[in-house]
């Protein structure tokens, strides 16, 4: 890297619009939205994919609410034309669906493309052609006349054809490429010659896309591009202004964001943010964002997890695992101090404490997306006693008290900690089970009876102590305190009973009861025991004996 950047890089001009408006508004409604995912997404895959990939991530789009999907460039490849004739010729394309094509402005390739949409019934053809000073200078060696020709001679191809498609409500698209790279008074200038040839109207309105098509400056910048453009075109009511942005400063979400803000009415982008370079727009992203502030995306991502499947499968590609909303690992925290948070806050949410949804480190809750709350918390070397509380309760129903929540954790942690990697569920209850449940050393019971009135019982038990079996009796105001006396008789280490808690596991006859026993030896050292049995009596002197053997 250079110590001085400046002598080879500059700073992007900002445009001059001292009244911008966008910074004071706010969004409260969703764009129209587009995919791409078919055309620029399948551009930028390493192996593209095949006709039957391509209907199965339609019609997925379709499932989803897209009502314009970009399905390829029909003159670019025999399989993307088969394509374009497949959806058309099969009926795969619901009334209500438009179907996009992108096509350079040359004839013979404009030729191309409309055959591929011949019988088709909405249809958007998406005419461009690079309009930045590097491209005009370095791609095409032509003036700023010379390519506003271009387009403009594209636009007319378009136009005489229209006869072919009869029928066919045609809608046209038009993207001065490299847009964000533009000059704004340029990118005006050859935009509205293209209009003056299709003639829009606020009844035909004609889709004006402007692309960040290479991310040269911070978002706020793209923000003011579209402004300038939505305040100074001419008939801005016959245009749907359109965002397509790219994410090589990995600000393409924020771009689009404050695109909107600018006044534009409709966003392109691709499930999950694939596209070239760095990627597209992440259509997910950017519609459950809205969704999170209470906006209905019109979007349908109920199920995202499905999708998320249907996209790797046809892409080839993977969904990052801290990829927002649909990574596995998004509603997950490692943190102990964010693994209690959460608890707390879905307690408060489960038992309508909050009239909106305000559970801290979940912007959204994971089931309005088809996630579950069992996959919000996972447990490694760095959780806390909440996480672990949260996870044996929300999986196995073991509720456990907050102090034997503090003296589990950090054992769970040490067990975790030697491991070197996450736990499943099942291994942090084996761990728990091991530490507690599963305590017969050097006391084990064999056999256990106590009778009594409402004050004085009286208990029998049979016990191993050291692998030698022992009887002994006692007597207390409860079957607890009958047992605790009978084993400091028996000669145990003097100790009392300082906390008890049980409740059941499950249901029905054959349903465990799990006891929990915290126990003060006579120098006051604290431990606690479970027991678990289907006699909740025996759940209860299993839990003293855990405790003791754990003392």
């Amino acid at each position: 890297m250079l110590k001085n950047p400046a002598t080879k890089y500059r700073p992007f001009p900002p445009v001059s619009l001292p009244d911008r408006q966008w910074p004071s508004r706010v969004l409260t409604a969703a764009p129209i939205w587009c995919s791409v995912d078919l055309r620029d997404g399948n551009q930028a895959l390493p192996v593209p994919m095949n006709v039957a990939q391509k209907l199965e991530l339609f019609q997925t789009l379709v499932k989803c609410g897209f009502k314009e999907i970009e399905v390829g460039f029909p003159s670019a490849s025999n399989t993307e034309f088969r394509f374009n004739r497949l959806l058309v010729e099969n009926g795969h394309i619901p009334n209500d669906v438009t179907v996009q094509v992108l096509v350079q402005a040359r004839e013979e390739l404009i030729e191309r493309t409309v055959d591929s949409l011949v019988g088709a019934k909405n249809v958007i053809i998406h005419l461009y052609n690079s309009t930045s000073p590097a491209q005009r200078r370095v791609v095409f060696g032509k003036s700023k006349d010379e390519i506003k020709a271009v387009a403009v001679q594209g636009a007319k191809w378009i136009q005489e054809r229209l006869p072919r498609l009869k029928g066919t409500n045609v809608r046209l698209q038009y993207s001065p490429e490299s847009f964000s790279a533009t000059e704004v008074e340029f990118a005006k200038e050859i935009s509205e010659a293209v209009m003056d040839v299709w003639q829009p109207t606020p009844y035909r309105k004609m889709i004006l896309n402007l692309p960040d098509t290479v991310e040269v400056a911070m978002p706020n910048v793209y923000a003011d591009q579209i402004e300038w453009v939505c305040r100074n075109i001419r008939n801005r009511e016959s245009l749907t202004i359109s965002l397509h942005t790219h994410n090589d400063r990995s600000t393409g979400v924020a771009a689009t964001e404050l695109g909107l803000l600018a006044g534009a009415d409709r966003v392109e982008g691709t499930l999950f943010g694939n596209g070239e370079r760095t990627g597209n727009l992440d259509l997910v992203t950017v519609a459950l964002n809205l969704y999170m502030h209470g906006i209905d995306p019109r979007l349908d991502f109920s199920e995202v997890g499905a999708v998320r499947d249907i996209y790797e499968r046809c892409t080839g590609l993977t969904v990052p695992p801290r990829h927002p909303y649909a990574g596995e690992l998004v509603f997950t925290a490692f943190s102990g101090s964010h693994q209690d948070a959460i608890k707390k806050g879905l307690g408060e949410w489960d038992r309508g404490g909050r009239e909106y949804w305000d559970v801290p480190y979940l912007t959204i809750d994971p089931t309005d997306i088809g996630r579950e709350y069992h996959e919000v918390i996972r447990v490694n070397s760095q959780s806390g006693k909440g996480g672990v509380a949260y996870l044996l309760e929300t999986q196995f129903g073991i509720e456990l008290p907050k102090d034997l929540q503090r003296e589990f954790g950090p054992i769970a942690n040490d067990l975790v900690d030697a491991l070197g990697r996450e736990v499943k569920a099942e291994e942090l209850r084996a761990m728990f089970w091991r530490e507690y449940v599963e305590r017969s050393t050097p006391w084990e019971l064999i056999h256990f009876h106590a009778d009594g009135t409402e004050k004085v019982f009286d208990c029998r038990a049979s016990l191993k102590r050291d692998g030698h079996e022992l009887a002994i009796t006692g007597r207390g105001n409860g079957p607890i305190a009958a047992f605790v006396n009978a084993l400091i008789a028996a000669g145990a280490p003097s100790f009392s009973v300082a906390y008890y808690k049980e409740h059941g596991l499950g249901a029905g006859t054959e349903a465990s009861a799990i006891a929990y026993i915290q126990i003060r030896s006579a120098d006051d050292r604290m431990k606690w025991g479970v027991g678990v049995d289907t006699n909740i009596e025996l759940a209860s002197v299993k839990a003293v004996l855990s405790a003791l053997n754990r003392l």
